[in-house]
């Protein structure tokens, strides 16, 4: 039998973080939102929380969950912001290689400290001529001795601003594409790590994001996670991995964003009634309602087959595509049922739409995430009778 109630565990999960958002994320949301600040204080309370450690193992320092455990509280953590949401999830992607693929001592030297102290980290794979398709980057690492010497800039770098040490992919050899990538540790006090100012964003403003440069930096051997030429498959099944819980901040947005239209419908005169009296309002909350909880299921169970050591690239994407896709259609929706209202700054569901937009471009756009639910779909689906 399949059950669908949270244990006492995940309820205790998830009422912690949706404290967290109610009393620190939603009284300074609007404010970094305005001035594209980066909420450093709370960053270093959310990291206090054990947010940013999530799936770290607890010998580390980490809280030892799983990915379904952080989906569940990730979501009050969206629907709070999602920008700063993002900018808590971020050292989680960045952790994973680390976590999944690190010697022993390379998680003694890196997860361990980070857990201890407040610390940030950030995932460097995207560059301005390769997002989707990140075998054509152009960042190199060139063997030198026992250090690798990296030259390259990456860009629309989560927390690049601020991280303590960035996980970055670069290529060894051009021509191989995805079979020349390697995955690098690299410290962002080393000598030639750069980052540039804030990129100024439609939506997810709280969240710092910045192209990060690497000039002639030399990093030592031992700081290389795995072998050289599988850091494509590094990245891939980090990406596996956090899909679901970019998808849950999706799912978060739109909650958010059905509770104050369905608020604000039942308040709203028109004609001498509530609009939420008038069926064209309640169609388009309903449509809210069953969409959000379609998208919520299908993330627990990409989140859950990860759990389980199952392979769920495609139930990832499928997770992405369509939280994303109807965090954007329900926030788009809220604004419509604010009226004008909704297309102002007076109200937050114009914030919930900008930050919603997002989700559909990063951690693979919505078209890849189509391209890998089909590629698999053909090597799977068969005739059943």
């Amino acid at each position: 039998m399949i059950g669908f109630d949270l244990t006492p565990e995940q309820k205790s999960l998830q009422e912690k973080a949706r404290r967290f958002a109610k009393e620190v994320i939603l009284p300074v949301a609007a404010q970094h939102d305005g001035d594209g600040t980066f909420p450093l204080d709370l960053m270093e309370k959310a990291h206090q929380e054990g947010f940013f450690t999530p799936l770290v193992p607890k010998e580390y320092g980490g809280q030892g969950l799983g990915v379904l455990d952080t989906c569940i509280f990730s979501e009050e953590l969206a629907a709070g912001c999602m920008g700063i949401y993002v900018s808590i999830f971020v050292s989680t992607l960045a952790l994973f290689p680390i976590i999944k693929f690190g010697t022993e001592e390379q998680k003694e030297r890196f997860l361990s400290p980070f857990c201890s102290r407040f610390s940030i980290a950030s995932y460097c794979l995207s560059e301005v001529t390769g997002g989707s398709d990140p075998a054509s980057m152009r960042t190199t690492a060139v063997l030198d001795g026992d250090h690798y010497v990296l030259n390259g800039t990456k860009m629309w770098i989560t927390n690049g601003g601020y991280a303590d040490f960035y996980v970055v992919f670069a290529t060894t050899d051009p021509g191989k594409r995805h079979k020349g990538i390697i995955c690098l540790i690299v410290p962002s006090n080393l000598e030639g790590v750069s980052h540039g100012e804030p990129i100024d964003k439609m939506g997810q403003r709280a969240s710092n994001t910045t192209a990060v440069t690497f000039n002639h930096v030399r990093i030592p051997r031992e700081n290389l996670l795995g072998g050289e030429g599988d850091g494509f498959k590094k990245a891939m099944a980090a990406l596996d991995i956090t899909r679901p819980m970019i998808a849950i901040g999706a799912v978060g947005i739109a909650r958010s964003a059905m509770e104050l239209a369905t608020q604000y419908a039942k308040k709203r005169i028109q004609f001498g009634v509530p609009i939420a009296q008038h069926q064209a309002i309640q169609f388009l909350l309903a449509d809210m309602s069953k969409d959000i909880e379609a998208a919520r299921l299908l993330v627990y169970k990409a989140a859950w087959l990860a759990d389980q050591g199952v392979k769920n690239s495609k139930e990832a994407a499928m997770a992405k595509a369509l939280a994303s896709d109807i965090a954007m259609r329900v926030t788009t929706d809220a604004v419509q049922i604010y009226g004008g209202l909704g297309y102002t700054k007076w109200h937050p569901v114009e914030k919930l739409m900008r930050d919603a937009k997002a989700i559909q471009i990063y951690e693979g756009t919505a078209q890849i995430m189509r391209l890998i639910i089909a590629r698999q779909m053909l090597q799977e689906v068969e005739r059943t009778f």
